[in-house]
Formats: C-alpha cells, structure tokens, sequence
C-alpha cells in the first residue's frame, strides 16, 4: 500500500499529549518518560507473542507489531509508543538479504565488500512501497491505541545502517565499515546517499500513515571520532531532518517532532543541536547539566539512565531518577534510559522508574 493512501486517515482524538507538548519545548504538569525497547523480550507477553514467528517474519506482519507495541502499555503508564520494527528494514528494502540469527543477532549473508557491490541495491525510490507492511503497522497502532499516548516511528541513521550493511552484522570496531571511510570516502558517501535517499520517503510515509514523532538512530557515532562524525554522520543526520520536513510540507502532513539520538555521540553535542531535531537524546555517558549547559535552552533533551541501573532496588532507581530529574530540571525534557531495555531486566523494576519519574516530577514542580 502507498504511504500517500495514508495521509488523511482520521484518528481517535489524543488524549495524553505531554510527549509531545515536552518535544516541541512547551511547558509540561510532570515529565513524561518511555523507553527504549520498551517493546522487548525482557516482558514474558513479548517472548510468548514471537515465540511461533522468526523476526523478520513478525517485523511484516501488522498484527503482531501492533500487539508487540502495546504490550507494555498494558502493564506500564509509559507516555508514548513507540512501534515495533527493526532499522535493519531499510537495508532489506534495498535488497540485501538479513536474518536475525537467535544469540548473535543480524547477519548479512552477502555484505557490501566492494564499490561494485553497491550496484546490487535497488532503486531507493522504491523502498517506501517495499515497507508498506511498516505503515500498516503503524496505522493500525494508532487505530488501537485509541487516542491514549502518541506513537512514535523511527529509522536507524545513514552511517549506522552502512555499518550493518558493510560489517555483515554487529562489530566492536567497525573496523571494515571505517575501512571504506578511509580507503573508499566517495564509494562511503555515495552509500549514504544511497541511505538517505531511502529514509526521506520512508519517514514522511511513517507520518502518513499515523506516527505522531520520529526518532533516528545514530547507534553508531561513537566509533567516529569528531572528524569522521563530522564528514560521514552528521551532514546526512542533518539532511534527513531537513528533506523530511520539507517532504511533510509537500505533503499537506503537519510536522511532528523529531528526535536524534546518537549513541556515545557526547563528542557532538552542540552539532546535534543545530542538526534540525526538536530534541536530542543522550546516553547515561554525559552528565545531564553539562548536556544541558552545550545544547542551551532552544532544544528537547531525552535520556539518560543507565539501563543498568534497572538492576539496583526499587528504592535505588527512585533515588536515581530523583538525582536525574533534578540534574535535567522540569521543563524541555523527556525521561528515556540512556540506551534500551536489556532481555533480562524485571519488569517490576522498569514500572518502579516509570512510576518515580511521574512522581518525583509532579513534586519538582510544587517546589
């Protein structure tokens, strides 16, 4: 189905919107607070819900993304959805071949080795019409959400999903996917051109088709050092940003907000700012008065515990959610963990943050 089929849908009236209202800057009663991978396999409904299906199998079916991103919603008072779906999409889209292999992740059969190998990619104009499974999802999502809390859709960045496509799979050096940085820099730029052309289309259809907010995945940055972040990353970060907006325009489709989130990119937080995002997500290694200190008081910030600490006891996350909300201060911030939920975290735990955030909050503005 054709993302512009989505465009006018009509949707139940939204009845939480202090996501959103925090994304565009606007003055919030309590901080509202999800969580990455929020929809994951540390909740026993998740594993029983994917257990007959194979990942990619369950990232195209409509009906099981949108069970999948409910599922927390039904035990936890999160205050956005955000849809269940892989960054790995886009490249299969492309036409590369991926599986998820159980205990080792994705794996590309047949990796980008060399500059010819870009030939094998598809046209990146047809990619939005190859995911339309991902704008079923999502208009579904919406239907059934009911107006609760706003539905979030998302992409993995450019230079993150070259890295995939290079490496053939997770790397801790990204060692072959810096390699074309190095030995091949046109080849690299016309890859992520290649990419950006792909989620431009893809993103405005994801609005198209009901997402209220999108959030691109940088997960990678932290293997560029400030010069290479700043040739390979953050021009097509940037460019999305700008393409998507003006893509919703063209459209007829309202803006929503957007998020970057660029994992162990502390290095580039003034970048980030000015990068054309409403709000930028940071992880647990940046101190939040110091992001806030770089960015200034003209962005959203989103973050930043350490999902680890959903180990500690109930009353060790209230108090580091205290210490967090504090350090963050009221207004133009969204409570997230610094990265997702890990698979063997207790979900008692991750309902006792969401639980402190609304709660020290509330008390922080009475204050």
């Amino acid at each position: 189905m054709e993302a512009d089929g989505f465009g006018h849908q009509s949707f139940p009236e939204l009845k939480n919107d202090t996501f959103l209202r925090a994304a565009w800057g606007e003055e919030t009663d309590y901080t509202p607070v999800w969580c990455m991978r929020q929809a994951g396999r540390y909740l026993p409904e998740f594993r029983e819900t994917r257990a007959a299906q194979d990942f990619f199998s369950t990232c195209r079916s409509p009906e099981a993304c949108c069970e999948l991103t409910l599922q927390p919603l039904r035990r936890f008072p999160l205050d956005a959805a955000i849809i269940f779906s892989d960054i790995l999409v886009v490249p299969q889209a492309l036409g590369l071949e991926v599986t998820m292999v159980p205990g080792k992740g994705p794996s590309f059969p047949e990796p980008l080795r060399e500059e010819r190998d870009l030939e094998r990619l598809r046209d990146p104009a047809v990619v939005a019409s190859e995911l339309g499974y991902v704008f079923q999802a999502i208009t579904l999502t919406r239907q059934r959400l009911a107006g609760r809390v706003p539905l979030i859709g998302f992409a993995g960045a450019p230079w993150t999903l070259m890295t995939y496509m290079v490496e053939g799979g997770s790397s801790s050096t990204m060692a072959q996917a810096k390699r074309w940085l190095y030995q091949r820099p046109q080849a690299s730029h016309q890859l992520l051109h290649i990419l950006t052309d792909a989620l431009v289309p893809y993103l405005v259809g994801q609005v198209a088709a009901g997402a209220q907010a999108l959030q691109l995945f940088e997960s990678h940055a932290g293997h560029l050092g400030p010069q290479l972040f700043n040739k390979f990353a953050l021009p097509y970060i940037c460019d999305v940003a700008k393409r998507v907006k003006a893509g919703l325009r063209e459209a007829g489709l309202a803006q929503v907000p957007m998020i970057i989130f660029a994992k162990d990119g502390h290095f580039a937080l003034e970048e980030l700012a000015q990068a054309g995002y409403e709000v930028v997500g940071i992880d647990w290694t940046v101190t939040p008065k110091k992001a806030r200190e770089r960015v200034g008081k003209t962005v959203t910030l989103q973050g930043n515990l350490d999902p680890c600490a959903l180990y500690a006891s109930e009353e060790e996350i209230g108090r580091l959610v205290q210490q967090m909300l504090d350090d963050f201060g009221p207004q133009r911030y969204i409570a997230n963990l610094g990265h997702g939920l890990y698979p063997d975290m207790d979900p008692e735990h991750v309902g006792a943050f969401v639980d402190a955030v609304h709660r020290h909050s509330r008390l922080l503005r009475q204050n």
